[in-house]
């Protein structure tokens, strides 16, 4: 027999069984959870799905338009993500600030997939690859409305070239039909100032003010500053020529391809060269759900995911066994996979100093308002 003063209530029993089952149901409930920010238009449209469907894990998928933008949100802490998405140059610079947590390799066995040459390339900025996992790559340069430039500028439009917007004469004219720049201080200066015959990862104040000048002479003819509004407005004819991401001018292309509204867009890397960027996975080093996110990346690495990937968003990947997945008229679409002329004009955005950085901001704000 159980001492009366042994005996507990049944309240209070049924209370404490209400809160042991609330801390079980909460800490399975967390265990599940994954938390990832990536850029807009940066997946395929079933890949969180399939994910989702596959392994029961809950994603929570939020997303951004800037390495500014990410930057910001890392810098301040407490994130609450569990796997960012950050452009080669910013990781490198993010690396410093330790915000990252080291790979465990052991709990990625697809990890082989990937192309050596992108991990070199990738270890310029992550020494022995120890943060980051390269994701997919791109050209910036410009995508255009083939009818409508031509009736502006004539058949001999400069569509090799960065003069086609650069020069005030052309970008005036194309004014009447659109025209929009990325608003990304990190990506416009260093492109300006490789077209001015500068270095384009250039330490010397006097180079950026050059670049502000030549910038804030074309201000006026420019419709709008965005990083991700010219793939619809492209592809809807609402304008007619934007600095953009390779992927994501193929996306507008194709967008208006299936709409049939009489709209051809072409993309080209200019003559006198663009940048070609990285983007990476990495894990910030405030995640909570560490094994999902593995789950995730390790899910990632599937040459077949990774193939569905580039299928959808027109952005080729560093895995080199998903190539064969990869439909045919992507694969073979020069926009999306360059040849090698196009390859070799490519340049690096090196990592920058925090005062570099600080100034680019600062004059991009000035650019940005005309003053």
């Amino acid at each position: 027999m159980v001492s009366k003063y042994l005996q507990i209530p049944t309240r209070l029993k049924n209370f404490i069984i209400f809160i042991g089952l609330w801390i079980f149901f909460a800490t399975f409930a967390k265990a599940q959870d994954l938390h990832i920010y990536n850029w807009s238009d940066f997946i395929a449209k079933d890949t969180i799905a399939n994910f989702e469907q596959l392994t029961h894990i809950n994603v929570t998928y939020d997303v951004y338009d800037s390495n500014e933008v990410l930057d910001g949100r890392l810098m301040a802490g407490k994130t609450g993500y569990d796997i960012v998405v950050p452009s080669d140059n910013f990781l490198a610079r993010q690396l410093r600030v330790d915000i990252y947590q080291p790979l465990d390799k052991t709990k990625l066995p697809n990890y082989y997939h990937l192309d050596e040459k992108f991990l070199e390339m990738m270890a310029i900025h992550d020494p022995e690859n120890r943060y980051a996992i390269p994701y997919i790559w791109q050209s910036t340069g410009i995508g255009y409305n083939v009818k409508k430039v031509r009736e502006i500028l004539g058949e001999n439009a400069p569509v090799d070239s960065w003069d086609l917007i650069f020069k005030p004469e052309n970008l005036a004219k194309l004014k009447q039909c659109g025209v929009a720049f990325l608003d990304t201080a990190s990506e416009m200066f260093p492109t300006v100032l490789n077209y001015l015959g500068k270095d384009p990862n250039s330490q010397k104040q006097a180079d950026y003010d050059q670049a502000t000048q030549f910038l804030k002479t074309l201000r006026d003819y420019v419709t709008y500053f965005h990083n991700s509004k010219y793939i619809n407005d492209l592809s809807a004819g609402d304008i007619c020529v934007a600095i953009g991401w390779s992927g994501d001018i193929q996306q507008a292309a194709s967008a208006a391809k299936l709409a049939k509204n009489g709209v051809e867009i072409d993309y080209f890397v200019p003559k006198e060269g663009a940048i070609i960027s990285f983007d990476a996975l990495a894990i910030p080093k405030d995640a909570h759900n560490i094994k999902e996110a593995y789950t995730f990346l390790n899910y990632l690495l599937e040459p077949q995911v990774m193939a569905n990937i580039t299928n959808g968003i027109y952005f080729p990947s560093a895995n080199k066994d998903a190539l064969q997945y990869v439909k045919p008229d992507v694969r073979n679409n020069p926009i999306v996979y360059p040849d090698k002329d196009v390859i070799n004009r490519l340049f690096i955005v090196k990592e920058q100093s925090p005062n570099i950085d600080r100034m680019m901001t600062r004059m991009w704000t000035r650019v940005l308002t005309g003053r």
